[in-house]
């Protein structure tokens, strides 16, 4: 009976498939299956790697930006409160309508697209882990847009590497205005209190190694809240996997 019906499921795909070809996320060109990139989009995705911040994550454009612990400007100014983040991609020209679809435009499946990139550019802070735990939404935006997308990262992150997810852990317990357009002291002061530790989830998370899922990480104020409150709740580390990363202007001449 069930291979009955993954038989008519696979048909009806191919005769959809047939009528309403897949097209690139970026583009018009045809593509294997939805929710894929061409090979031209995706070859001019810029990818994040050596050299970067050991901490932030932040590429440097030479690595005579880093400082001898191999830290951005920043983060040496002021330590982060928690230990590494990493991002496949930089939040640019080319991701950025990859990530709005994603985010804004009712495209949940992109998560499985952007997963494995993340599994490879967290591979080490994945190893150690005990729990993915999502940045949260407030339960006004999470009605209004229906999912939270960093919880579905999360748990598409979760299936490929097995670590175990725990998409209730924190929560906002207020709304919070949009962080556009604000710098890093700006989007501190709108997030300051805002997210908590869910009591019921406390025992759960003390004393483990978690890693904070986000899609976009720009100033790095938003999981600096998540990390405090996670701190609160006695846990022994904490780490940051994201999708994209915002270039820092600081260490771009180019202001990207």
């Amino acid at each position: 009976m069930h291979t009955h019906m993954g038989r008519l499921a696979l048909a009806g795909r191919a005769v959809l498939d047939f009528l309403l070809p897949p097209t690139c996320l970026c583009c018009d060109e045809s593509v294997a299956a939805p929710g894929l990139m061409c090979r031209n989009c995706f070859q001019r995705m810029t990818m994040i790697s050596e050299p970067l911040c050991q901490c932030c994550g932040v590429p440097f454009t030479v690595p005579l930006q880093a400082s001898q612990a191999g830290h951005c400007p920043d983060c040496e100014e002021a330590p982060r409160p928690f230990g590494r983040a990493r991002a496949p991609f930089c939040y640019d020209a080319q991701s950025r309508p990859v990530i709005l679809a994603f985010k804004y435009s009712d495209r949940p499946e992109l998560a499985r697209v952007l997963a494995p990139h993340m599994v490879r550019a967290g591979a080490a802070m994945l190893t150690d882990a005990d729990w993915l735990i999502p940045v949260p939404l407030h339960r006004r935006r999470l009605m209004a847009r229906g999912y939270n997308q960093a919880a579905l990262l999360a748990q598409s992150v979760a299936r490929l590497c097995g670590v175990p997810a725990l998409p209730d852990a924190l929560a906002r317990s207020r709304p919070t205005a949009p962080l556009g357009g604000h710098d890093a002291v700006g989007r501190a002061t709108i997030l300051q209190g805002a997210i908590t530790v869910r009591p019921q989830r406390f025992a759960a998370i003390a004393g483990k190694r978690v890693v904070l899922v986000d899609d976009v990480m720009t100033t790095g104020a938003t999981v600096a809240s998540c990390a405090a409150a996670l701190w609160d709740a006695d846990v022994a580390s904490v780490d940051v996997l994201a999708a994209a990363r915002v270039p820092s202007p600081a260490l771009d001449p180019d202001g990207l």
